[in-house]
């Protein structure tokens, strides 16, 4: 991904979050509302960065962890804080709507 994101497997995910607040894009290389969101969440993770972890899940690489948590239309973004989800959001945001998000769910 990019030093201010870590990809998301399900053999690390749940080491991941189990700590910490994190941001997590469900997202696919095909979906175009994902590709234009890629910069939005790279530029919210790198404002953020310190304070709250960026996290992305390929949803065809790991259809297990999208069905887990019942993703049905990407983009979509997680909030979890210490393994709990607290926020989701469904749909292309920009950086400014992400980062407040950010701040409001944790």
């Amino acid at each position: 991904m990019s030093e201010n994101t870590e990809t998301l497997t399900i053999d690390n995910f749940d080491s991941a979050i189990s700590k910490g607040k994190w941001v997590i894009d469900f997202w696919a290389e095909w979906c175009g509302p994902c590709k234009m969101m890629a910069p939005q969440f790279e530029a919210a993770a790198k404002e953020l960065k310190g304070k709250v972890n960026f996290g992305k899940v390929d949803v065809d690489a790991q259809p297990d962890l999208a069905g887990r948590f019942e993703v049905m239309s990407i983009p979509t973004l997680l909030f979890i804080n210490e393994g709990e989800q607290v926020n989701r959001y469904s749909g292309a945001i920009p950086k400014d709507e992400i980062t407040l998000m950010t701040k409001e769910s944790f």
